[in-house]
């Protein structure tokens, strides 16, 4: 998924198009950029800013957009209305997610977006937005009123689809965003930590604008997103001399399952994958001696129509029975340290065995009335009933009563689980 983000330069990587790069970056989406302004700027203040002129923005657009398919597209700082209507005139027919975040003013008390501008982009800007993310005083600006539920309906009759205001209500550990949808509203809580810090609002708009490439709702993409600026402030690092700069590190197992994930949502037809109990995808730690070792979805992948999409962040202990799948089968193979599972399809199960996959099963049936009453025991005693000496490839089951049929691929690591996939779709 390639996602693009429209704004200007923060050489303190803070903020800007140089945080949206690590934003996507953490994502498992591919980044593209298009500068509107230049800034001097550090953790204490920006002391320069010089805006970009209209024919290398329309340049830049021009290069990106003729070369490459873009899923979602970022628009932050956009200091002037030259450069506002500029970008208005360029990305306005483009078909994929604009997520705009409006930067008027920095953390040190710059002004971004000059005064004079504004109403060129409420005219221009907004109207483009799938999602507009302001802060309560950037909204304040935009729809002339302090009322957050006024201004979200107001800043969605200017032309945003939906609308997000964050720091809706805030209290010493809670702050609160309100959301509205097209056709709903709702208030979406997370933890706060007592910090003055630069950047927490561009992570938050790349993050949402990496989630809508990435096909979440809305809804999902908000809640994903406030959980990652969450873990960005309070990992913030004080690098310089002024204020602390967010900053989110993700493990390169997570890079590696999040990229599989991604790969395994593009397989054509993978949506005829997904069994009535969606999916989990996970990848372990080395010899996982309980499901907390184990990287999963915390919420599922679910069918929508055609599509796969990821509903829930990835989580050590985010999956029960896929996770508990591997550490039975670690136990045994310790180089096996990823699974996904899939609906059950005896063609897949015939190909598998052509291809020399070892493909073994269990009977649901056979298990014990004490196995079926103890929870979450069932897996275990599936699992390591048919484990015999070879190590498996496939582990399926043909269910049992109120139990779906299902196929379980293991792989040591996700990219393999995946390859195996496409070897017998």
């Amino acid at each position: 998924m390639n996602v693009l983000s429209i704004g200007g330069s923060d050489p303190s990587s803070g903020a800007g198009i140089q945080s949206d790069i690590k934003t996507f970056e953490n994502h498992g989406v591919y980044g593209f950029t298009v500068i509107t302004a230049i800034t001097s700027q550090n953790t204490k203040k920006i002391s320069k800013i010089l805006p970009i002129s209209s024919n290398i923005i329309k340049s830049q657009l021009e290069s990106i957009l003729n070369d490459f398919e873009i899923d979602a597209i970022k628009i932050g700082m956009l200091y002037n209305t030259s450069i506002i209507k500029t970008v208005h005139s360029m990305i306005k027919k483009q078909k994929c997610p604009i997520i705009v975040d409006p930067i008027i003013e920095s953390t040190t008390k710059t002004i971004l977006l000059k005064k004079s501008a504004i109403k060129d982009y409420k005219k221009n800007i907004i109207p483009l937005a799938t999602i507009i993310t302001p802060n309560i005083q950037e909204a304040k600006i935009l729809a002339g009123t302090s009322s957050v539920k006024k201004a979200a309906k107001e800043i969605q009759r200017l032309g945003a689809k939906n609308v997000i205001i964050t720091g809706y209500n805030e209290s010493k550990n809670v702050i609160e965003d309100f959301i509205l949808e097209s056709e709903k509203e709702y208030i979406l809580k997370g933890k706060k930590i007592q910090i003055i810090n630069h950047g927490s609002g561009c992570n938050y708009s790349a993050s949402i604008a990496s989630s809508l490439a990435l096909k979440r709702s809305i809804h999902d993409a908000a809640q994903y997103a406030k959980e990652y600026v969450f873990q960005s402030i309070k990992n913030s690092k004080k690098l310089g001399k002024g204020i602390s700069i967010t900053h989110k590190e993700i493990s390169d197992m997570q890079k590696e399952l999040s990229n599989s994930i991604v790969d395994f949502q593009n397989i054509k037809n993978g949506s005829k994958m997904i069994p009535e109990c969606q999916t989990n995808f996970v990848f372990s730690k080395i010899k996982p001696k309980k499901i907390d070792s184990v990287l999963g979805i915390s919420g599922r992948l679910v069918k929508a129509g055609d599509k796969i999409i990821q509903a829930g962040e990835l989580r050590y202990g985010g999956s029960q029975h896929v996770a508990t799948s591997v550490v039975e089968v670690s136990k045994k193979f310790p180089e096996i340290r990823s699974a996904i599972n899939i609906k059950y399809n005896p063609d897949m199960i015939v190909k598998a065995k052509k291809k020399r996959m070892k493909v073994i099963s269990y009977d649901r049936k056979k298990e014990s009335k004490n196995s079926k009453r103890k929870e979450n025991s069932s897996i275990s005693w599936g699992i390591s009933s048919c484990l015999k000496s070879t190590k498996p490839d496939i582990i399926f089951h043909k269910g049992d009563m109120g139990k779906e049929p299902m196929i379980i691929i293991f792989g040591t690591n996700p990219e393999q689980v995946v390859k195996k996939i496409l070897s017998i779709q």
